[in-house]
């Protein structure tokens, strides 16, 4: 199961604590109203959002941070490394973008006795391709969300993967559009759902066949 930060249908929290392994992003903002089971967080690992969360005590003793056994940093340090000159020419206002704080996560991490993985650069330019077929506006890079949706497709191929709490709609940096379209293409071609509202429908099963 993996949980955006948009807005969940009713009945989703008993749904989603009852998946094998519920993945989160960032700030955790549906936690409690989308469930409280959280394995991973999903974090951006660079730039100011990186920078606030290794500031934030309060986001490092939230009750999804504390549960979770694994931190998934969704920017290779390597990726954003290049991608900084580009932006420098496209985006001069995005100036620290790509600063990196992978290193500091994986410390923290270590500190809180969690593994650190951090999603490779091949799954984002997998993405990037992929979105094409759409014809997207120019835009910075893909969402944290989609980033984490491709990964977890490669990784649990032999798995029910389910999304709840994706609108999207967001920063203007993502191809939100594009993006919609390629995760609908995914639930058209049956590697993916999305969380509906439900009555008495059994929860989904996702057992995880790859590490953390």
């Amino acid at each position: 199961m993996i949980v955006g930060n948009g807005e969940v249908p009713p009945g989703a929290a008993t749904l989603i604590d009852s998946a094998d392994l519920v993945i989160r992003f960032n700030d955790c903002r549906t936690f409690g109203e989308a469930g409280e089971k959280t394995d991973v967080v999903a974090i951006c690992n660079t730039g100011r959002p990186g920078k606030a969360r290794l500031a934030s005590a309060e986001w490092a003793s939230h009750p999804a941070v504390q549960q979770a056994g694994a931190i998934w940093s969704v920017r290779d340090p390597a990726k954003f490394t290049a991608l900084r000159q580009v932006l420098a020419v496209s985006h001069p206002e995005l100036d620290d973008f790509c600063d990196d704080y992978t290193a500091d996560f994986s410390r923290l991490c270590v500190c809180l006795g969690k593994k650190h993985s951090v999603i490779s650069r091949a799954v984002h330019e997998a993405v990037d391709t992929q979105l094409q077929a759409f014809s997207p506006a120019p835009y910075v890079v893909p969402s944290s969300g989609l980033i984490v949706i491709a990964y977890v497709l490669e990784s649990f191929r032999d798995d029910e993967v389910t999304i709840a709490g994706f609108g999207h709609e967001g920063w203007e940096g993502h191809p939100f559009e594009a993006e919609r379209r390629l995760v609908e293409r995914s639930i058209g071609e049956g590697r993916l759902s999305r969380l509906q509202p439900l009555d008495d429908v059994a929860a989904p099963s996702i057992h995880a066949t790859a590490p953390l």
